[in-house]
């Protein structure tokens, strides 16, 4: 059940099992985004926590730790005792993540459960992870170990912010690393919560490590720490490179970046317009736009354009927009003020190009940062709208002639997360998928997302995969012995 005054429990840093105070003393607020009323204050970690929760994942992952020396299949059993915990407190969780994220409860419920159905997808892998047979050259018998990194930082963005910790700690859990966690200034308290549930769940301390605070403090010297072996981080393309710097610049860290995205949906005139209209509805508008790879260019042929548009209009015209908590709400606020701005200018922008706005393009009320439901049509190439990413609800639909045409606009991006397709015609469908320079394709769906599917993108949309077995090679070295064998006499 929802509790739209959820109390607290968390503030503090969570380091070697423990919650402790920053070294600073300082401390941040974190604010509710249907008001803009501050929840809580929240200790405000920077480098010098940063060193003692590396030192304490150290620690940890010593040879000899109850951690390294845990049977795989045990450290399974761990994790699929916090995949239970997770769903035995669905509601609170909910009931927090709804309070400091602003997305409605019913989404935040689904995003704990498939939190849960991630950790026990990786639960699931820790005792397959193995080597290999070799027969090399020269009469040696060589094997090949499956080994943990080591310590690993990982940072995660406000917009999935249990989804996003759960794609990072399991991965990470299977394979025997230890973690040091930044989460998002603006929704630290969920994460907090959960490294409360890792301890219940018997992890043993200095497994998981739990520092809010402010990227270019906190996330710096994540990134910049020469015992971390690798970071994982979500969120911005802009920040994708200074982490990417950074790690150069310190021990040449291994990188996993899962960043922005522009991505194309193609609705061809073979397909069932309403159903279509729905699929793109859902691609863009699902979690108020906030997705890396929402579906935010909207491509419709030219022959059935003019209905498409009519029918996406009625769609998010009746979207409603209001309190997270309440159960008829689809849409809440969106994050804070500056992405707030950062929406309301994009769609100045697309008015002044040109665009024309079918329904929304305002506020919402005058508490709180939401945003109408916008869908704009006339749409061209050299618009902000069709090139930034926006990151709220905000539907750009443009035309297309042929499938040639429409893979080479699809393309001409600086991005490659995802990209979807809508047609009856399986050859369309095929050349489409094949051409399109996309981390992930759907094909008459979106978001096809589940643990066991790999998950990235292509240019600076990122490096390397979450999700499915892909998502554990970041997270592991490989280690090759070759033993003579002598010759028999």
């Amino acid at each position: 059940m929802a509790n739209s005054n959820p109390s607290i429990k968390y503030t503090q840093l969570f380091i070697n099992n423990e919650f402790v105070d920053s070294a600073s003393g300082k401390k941040f607020p974190t604010y509710n985004p249907s008001n803009g009323n501050v929840i809580t204050q929240v200790s405000e970690g920077d480098k010098a926590d940063v060193d003692k929760a590396v030192a304490a994942a150290q620690s940890a992952f010593k040879r000899g730790s109850p951690w390294r020396s845990m049977d795989a299949s045990k450290r399974g059993v761990l994790i699929n005792k916090l995949a239970d915990l997770l769903k035995r407190d669905v509601d609170y969780i909910a009931s927090l993540e709804t309070l400091d994220n602003g997305k409605t409860f019913r989404s935040a419920q689904g995003d704990v459960h498939c939190s849960a159905s991630v950790l026990r997808y990786y639960a699931g892998w820790c005792d397959k992870i193995h080597g290999n047979t070799i027969p090399s050259d020269g009469g040696n018998f060589t094997v090949t170990r499956k080994e943990p990194v080591g310590v690993v930082g990982q940072i995660i963005p406000w917009n999935y912010p249990v989804m996003m910790l759960a794609w990072k700690w399991g991965p990470a859990l299977a394979t025997g690393c230890t973690i040091v966690l930044k989460p998002a200034e603006q929704t630290p308290l969920t994460a907090l919560y959960l490294a409360a549930l890792t301890k219940e769940a018997g992890f043993p301390p200095g497994v998981i490590n739990v520092i809010p605070g402010y990227g270019p403090t906190a996330g710096a010297a994540i990134a910049e720490h020469p015992d971390i072996r690798k970071v994982a981080f979500t969120g911005s393309t802009e920040i994708g490179h200074s982490i990417l710097a950074a790690a150069a610049k310190s021990n040449l860290k291994r990188v996993s970046l899962e960043l922005g995205g522009k991505s194309p949906i193609v609705i061809f005139d073979d397909a069932d317009i309403k159903e279509a209209a729905e699929i793109a509805y859902h691609a863009l508008f699902d979690n108020h736009g906030q997705s890396c790879c929402a579906g935010s260019r909207t491509f419709v042929q030219a022959k059935i354009y003019d209905q498409f548009v009519k029918v996406a209009k009625e769609l998010a015209a009746k979207r409603k927009v209001g309190d997270p908590f309440n159960p008829s709400t689809v849409q809440g606020p969106q994050i804070d003020e500056e992405m707030f701005n950062k929406i309301m200018g994009l769609i100045k922008s697309g008015k002044e190009e040109g665009a024309v706005v079918e329904t929304g393009g305002e506020r919402e009320g005058n508490v709180g940062y939401f945003v109408k439901p916008t869908v704009f049509s006339g749409v061209k190439d050299h618009m902000r709208i069709a090139k930034e990413e926006i990151f709220g609800p905000v539907q750009s639909i443009l035309k297309f002639e042929t499938l040639e045409e429409v893979i080479e606009r699809a393309n001409n991006t600086t991005y490659g997360l995802a990209a979807a397709v809508i047609t009856n015609d399986i050859n369309k469908a095929l050349q489409f998928s094949q051409s399109v320079d996309a981390g992930s394709v759907w094909i008459n769906c979106y978001d096809a997302i589940t643990p066991q599917t790999p998950f990235g993108g292509y240019k600076k949309s990122g490096i390397g995969r979450e999700l499915g077995e892909d998502g554990l090679e970041g997270y592991l070295e490989t280690k090759t012995i070759s033993i003579r064998v002598p010759k028999i006499n």
